[in-house]
């Protein structure tokens, strides 16, 4: 049959990596229910700050195995900032694991296993052009994630001309990660050093609101991640994303109705909703207001949905 005539596959789901630090059974219970969910794709472990240790490499293993054993592909990711030789130990373990494909990060985890193992780069991995593709792609890159400062124009380019068998994923849904840095903001909000931070991002569920002089949401400090103060929300482009035969899309947890999220998403997927009712329904689980200006080639906290007024209580919800 010729391709014109076929209709297009639609996008698997994902979860990407938990980027904010909760307590161990908050984190178990969380992904005991997406066990449950319609993702098929669940990427565990953490990826902003090697002091969050309150799950130990075997406890996520064992969140792994429990989502394997539900039938969700499993990716293990790996630190984005690597400053010691701990951190450079930890991540040999993770990247040589035999079990689980591993996301790497940054490029030290791509050269460990590069030419021994397949693997994904996550979006923090600078990947700005189709040639780079074509060189990872002969070190064993199997899907990448768009970096989510590039736009829906990049993505069409790269995406065409991606190699062969390499899987292409999209930041759908969840506060955007912008940097990272070598001081932690959390602590500094407190007036404390980072190697004495007294573990504070665990008074934030979903991050500490930065906000301007005129009491705008600006950014949101997650430890030395900083992140949008909106939410990205491609929900309305989820057409055009499955013309384009996007592989994979991406939602990042939220403290709160990530299952709803999740749910949204996959009825939109399956043609069960329209996308203009998913973005009614999802107005209410948006934290502080929406964006999705960077997939539009412009500032990333515009909107294309400007219509769309922030209650007090959108900007509680979590």
């Amino acid at each position: 049959m010729n391709k014109q005539n076929q209709t297009p596959s639609r996008p698997k789901l994902s979860l990407g990596p938990l980027l904010y630090y909760w307590s161990r059974d908050d984190v178990f219970k969380f992904y005991e229910s997406i066990a449950d969910s319609a993702v098929d794709i669940v990427y565990l472990g953490e990826t902003v700050c090697s002091k969050r240790r309150l799950l130990k490499p075997d406890s996520w293993l064992q969140i792994a195995g429990l989502l394997k054993e539900a039938g969700k592909e499993v990716v293990l990711s790996t630190l984005t900032l690597l400053e010691a030789n701990s951190e450079l130990s930890a991540l040999r373990k993770i990247c040589s694991n035999e079990d689980y494909m591993v996301e790497a990060n940054d490029m030290t985890a791509v050269q460990l296993m590069s030419g021994k193992q397949s693997f994904v780069t996550g979006p923090a991995v600078n990947i700005y052009n189709s040639r780079t593709l074509e060189v990872l792609a002969r070190s064993g890159l199997k899907r990448w994630v768009l970096p989510v400062e590039l736009s829906k124009e990049t993505l069409t380019d790269m995406h065409q001309n991606r190699p062969m068998g390499v899987e292409t994923e999209v930041f759908a849904f969840g506060r955007l990660p912008l940097a990272y840095s070598a001081r932690c903001f959390t602590a500094r909000a407190h007036n404390l050093p980072k190697d004495d931070c007294q573990y504070r991002c665990l008074d934030y569920a979903d991050g500490l609101m930065l906000k301007t002089r005129e009491d705008e949401s600006f950014l949101v400090l997650n430890g030395i991640q900083t992140q949008s103060s909106k939410t990205q929300n491609l929900i309305h482009e989820i057409e055009e994303l499955i013309d384009l035969e996007i592989d994979v899309l991406r939602i990042s947890p939220q403290s709160r109705n990530t299952m709803q999220v999740i749910d949204i998403f996959d009825k939109t997927l399956r043609g069960k909703i329209s996308s203009d009712e998913a973005e009614k329904s999802l107005q209410r689980y948006i934290m502080s207001g929406e964006c999705d200006g960077y997939w539009h080639g412009q500032a990333g906290m515009d909107s294309a949905n400007v219509d769309q007024p922030i209650t007090n209580k959108q900007q509680g919800c979590t």
